[in-house]
């Protein structure tokens, strides 16, 4: 009998020592996150990182600290993500850029969508036209009018190779069979800050990175690349309106943790996303940017991020732009 209960004992033990780290994971979060923005510091999606942080803080009871991590296209911040431990505690303010399209476009060291468990797109914002007002271009038409009398002449700004802020103006190219310079930036806030002082001439931005400039007549603002305007900014066509049809671009955003990251933390950090949008301070922050909030389940956000794969990889191989 005893010998028995010993066997047993020692079974149970044996059985403790293999099982998952349940408690550890129901304790969660015990420490300090890490958000990783792949974008420089200042633009919109640092915005978004910062707001969405503080006010992940609230509910989870922890402190969650952003770290930017400019550059490639958004795949040094993505890729420094996927290969971190996949225990909840290092985190991505993801976009189409570093999970979609530049592994579309050039060979990355990690998969993009396979290699990160979804927790939410909590965001998404149009991009808006604008350009340097010392140009004297006031209307689409215009701009088409003097791309097409100066081809390669002009010239873009965007947040990095492979973003919305890129492939926008390449739609916008392609439909209006122009040709526009391009210079890529480690972000939003870089590129603007260069159209504002006329290094370059004109950009596809997220508005809450122009917003600012254009109400103080810095930039002048062309087009809204949404199917309405934006009501921050009513009297700016769209680009429907202003006669451009095929060339709507917008930048979402999502947060992602590596692909094994336990899915009881996954689905914590996608409910704590939910109840974020709720938060009065987040909510105004972000209206205050043109930021359109969402809150997508696990599911519904691995969905979301597939279908943008699926219709990049036709963009850009309609572009020209897919990787051989």
């Amino acid at each position: 009998m005893t010998s028995m209960i010993r066997s047993l004992l020692l079974a149970a033990a044996v059985m403790t020592a293999l099982a998952p780290p349940a408690q550890a994971q129901g304790s969660y979060p015990d420490r300090a996150l890490t958000l990783i923005n792949p974008y420089a510091a200042g633009g919109p999606a640092d915005v978004v990182a910062r707001s969405l942080a503080r006010a992940l803080e609230k509910r989870l009871g922890q402190p969650v600290v952003v770290e930017n991590k400019p550059g490639g296209g958004a795949s040094i911040g993505t890729g420094f993500v996927a290969r971190a431990k996949p225990d909840g505690y290092t985190l991505l303010l993801g976009t189409s850029a570093g999970h979609v399209v530049t592994p579309l476009m050039q060979k990355t060291a990690y998969d993009g969508v396979n290699g990160f468990a979804f927790c939410s797109v909590v965001a998404v914002q149009p991009i808006m036209l604008v350009v340097n007002p010392s140009r004297g271009i006031d209307t689409v038409a215009a701009l088409v009018q003097r791309a097409k009398a100066e081809p390669g002449k002009l010239s873009y700004g965007s947040a990095g190779v492979g973003g919305a802020t890129h492939l926008g103006a390449e739609l916008f190219q392609q439909v209006t069979e122009v040709q526009l310079n391009h210079i890529p930036y480690a972000g939003a806030s870089p590129a603007i800050n260069d159209v504002v002082g006329g290094q370059i001439d004109l950009a596809m931005l997220n508005l809450s990175a122009s917003l600012p400039f254009i109400r103080q007549g810095r930039l002048k603002a062309l087009a809204y690349a949404a199917d309405k305007r934006s009501p921050l900014l009513p009297d700016v066509p769209t680009l429907d309106e202003a006669g451009i049809h095929g060339a709507q671009a917008a930048t979402w955003y999502s947060l992602a943790a590596p692909a094994g990251t336990p899915p009881d933390i996954v689905q914590r950090l996608s409910q704590t996303v939910q109840a974020v949008n709720s938060d009065p301070d987040y909510r105004r922050v972000m209206q205050e940017q043109a930021i359109e909030l969402m809150a997508l389940s696990p599911a519904d956000a691995d969905a979301y991020v597939r279908r943008d794969q699926a219709d990049m990889r036709r963009q850009l191989g309609a572009l020209g732009l897919l990787a051989k």
